[in-house]
């Protein structure tokens, strides 16, 4: 039997023609293929079973053209997710002067030279990669450079009585043209990187290609415009990278960083001495790492930036953090505790009058922010609250906030030694970093005040664990700590393109459920679309691990148990809902994905049914 063409594609239909497949191979990898679901194309099927290999595959296209349009051939050859090529076309579309590659590699769905290397498939050249290829001096000698950097071409090497020329476009006549004055028509048409061609004859040449002059006015309008693009489009960091070719801006976005814009590289000094005197760094040092803080005026709003200058062997990187306002702050209601937790948190641990509440997890996982919807769910006229901040991220009214400077001996040590002095109900600790911050913090507690601080460690257990390790003595954690709370931040599903589906074989084998009690849930994934620029997330949420310290887990901690025995006892005893079933059930009302689960939160133990879940969390 004939396998259809409309199911097979066009270069698994070739490889058959050619040999290299049989029809038998090929409808056993659709059978392996219809398991794994969208995340496999055929071919990638094919390759993983070892029927066919990558250059094989390529040589047999090469050499056989097919009438396949570039973004057809990305997807039936595994270069590019289907997400992500309807993304690409989806933004072509209101970028009609951009070619589809320019925005593929623009938007790092490929590396450019993935895309040249499938471009080269699709026209039949041969792909040369000039980063890794070296020129033959044979070939370019008594050859005029800039002859080659007018025309975009680079001639590489002799094969047989021929030579491999690199063209930027081989489509270019003038380009060719060019190259047949040189050559006669005795040279073959290789493809490579524009980018690419141009630095090697930049070298080869004495002269060079005069880059655009970036003066001082021009780095203030770059500036201005990477921070206020970067507001706009609610980035938390800006980091402005530079690199032997280009300098490079990427916006962090929901988590994810995202390509903003490319500057050439003599941009890079100008951009960073602006930004230097308005976070009043030191302009002249470059050897060294720096840190500054900046106030920017946006349409009349002003924004707090934390900036981190950081050496590097092509300039210096700069990472700008753009600081949350007071209107920012995020009440506790509207973080994303499932509703009986957030009761029992409310009344078990911001309500006691003293204790330490901890909360942890990795950089970036929304600590300082819930740290703040605590403090200011708890604040009133009736108590003291004094801070310790490495720096001030939220600055909130009557409340008593130090910044710590170092600079002038202003150091945590310092800061913690003088805050008990202070007569405070609720001390902030921005961060435990040492053992002498993590015995203020206990001792504090002991004292009578309510000590609130964050931590870095995976999992709630960790940092009862991390504290044991840090010489503080289990009595005091046990009669101390009263509240351990781990975060992630997940990215919301994009709600202008959401779309049900169900979960794979595999993700189902992984957390241990069947698909028929799973049809009852509602799981959804953006498409992609203009409100979430193509990426189906738009926004992000928190999902929660609060270990509430009991008297079972108190003697635990006394016996020093081990992660796992204290885990087990929490689950047991104090109805801990693991980071992984919080995410569970949020994947299961629709509001994320099980990929941005797999991306973020860790897997210790298989998780419960989600109505078990729900019925300890009080969700849906």
């Amino acid at each position: 039997m004939e396998p259809e063409e409309t199911t097979l594609g066009e270069i698994v239909l070739l490889l058959i023609k050619e040999g290299i497949l049989t029809e038998e191979k090929v409808r056993y990898a659709m059978r392996v293929q219809s398991k794994l679901g969208d995340s496999k194309t055929l071919m990638d099927t094919l390759k993983d079973l070892k029927y066919v290999a990558d250059d094989q595959v390529k040589n047999i296209l090469r050499t056989n053209h097919l009438s396949l349009r570039i973004g057809d051939l990305l997807r039936e050859f595994g270069y590019i997710s289907a997400e992500n090529l309807n993304a690409a076309l989806s933004l072509q579309q209101n970028q009609k002067n951009k070619r589809l590659g320019q925005i593929i590699i623009e938007n790092q769905f490929m590396t450019e030279a993935a895309f040249i290397d499938a471009l080269s498939i699709q026209l039949g050249f041969p792909f040369i990669d000039l980063s890794t290829q070296d020129i033959a001096p044979e070939v370019i000698e008594n050859i005029p450079v800039k002859w080659c950097m007018s025309h975009n071409f680079v001639p590489v090497k002799k094969i047989e009585n021929k030579t491999l020329v690199a063209f930027a476009d081989p489509f270019s006549k003038e380009d060719i043209g060019g190259a047949e004055k040189l050559f006669g028509h005795n040279f073959i048409i290789g493809l490579a990187s524009p980018g690419i061609i141009e630095k090697r004859l930049e070298k080869l040449g004495s002269g060079s290609i005069k880059s655009r002059i970036v003066d001082e006015n021009t780095a203030i309008g770059i500036v201005d415009s990477i921070i206020g693009n970067a507001i706009d489009s609610g980035a938390s960091d800006i980091h402005i990278e530079p690199f032997e070719d280009r300098l490079q801006v990427r916006y962090r976005i929901d988590g994810i960083l995202v390509p903003y814009k490319m500057f050439p590289t003599n941009a890079a000094s100008m951009v960073s001495a602006r930004i230097k005197i308005l976070c009043k760094a030191n302009i002249a040092e470059k050897r060294r790492h720096q840190d500054g803080r900046m106030s920017f005026d946006h349409h009349g709003n002003y924004f707090d930036l934390r900036t981190s200058f950081f050496v590097t062997v092509f300039g210096e990187k700069i990472v700008l953090r753009i600081l949350n306002r007071i209107d920012q702050i995020i009440t506790l209601e509207n973080i994303g505790m499932q509703p009986k937790i957030l009761a029992r948190f409310k009344k078990d641990v911001l309500e006691v009058p003293s204790g330490v509440m901890i909360i942890t997890g990795p950089t970036g996982s929304g600590k300082t922010t819930t740290l703040y919807s605590c403090v200011s769910d708890i604040n009133n006229p009736r108590i003291s609250i004094v801070t310790a901040e490495d720096p001030v991220e939220y600055v909130l009214q009557e409340i008593s906030q130090c910044s710590i400077d170092a600079a002038i001996n202003r150091t945590f040590e310092e800061t913690l030694r003088h805050i008990v002095r202070q007569d405070p109900d609720v001390i902030v600790i921005g961060e435990i970093r040492d053992n002498y911050s993590a015995n203020v913090a206990v001792h504090a507690a002991l004292t009578g005040h309510k000590v609130l601080t964050s931590f870095h460690t995976e999992d709630s257990i960790s940092g009862l664990i991390r504290l044991m390790n840090m010489d503080i003595e289990p009595f005091l954690i046990s009669s101390t700590v009263v509240c351990v709370m781990a975060q992630r931040l997940l990215r919301r599903v994009c709600v202008h393109c959401q779309k049900e589906y169900r979960l794979s074989s595999s993700d189902l084998k992984f957390l241990g459920y069947n698909a028929k009690e799973m049809k009852k849930y509602h799981f959804k994934k953006g498409t992609g679309c203009t409100a979430c620029n193509h990426t189906g997330y738009k926004g992000r949420m928190g999902v929660f691990e609060i270990l509430f310290l009991n008297e079972f887990i108190k003697e635990a901690i006394l016996l020093r148990k081990s992660s796992y025995e204290l885990r087990r006892i929490a689950i047991e005893t104090a109805g801990l809902v693991t980071l992984m079933e919080d995410a569970l059930t949020k994947t299961a009302m629709g509001i994320t994905t099980m990929e941005e689960i797999f991306r973020c939160i860790p897997r210790l133990l298989a998780p419960r049914p989600i109505h078990e879940i729900n019925r300890l969390s009080g969700g849906l």
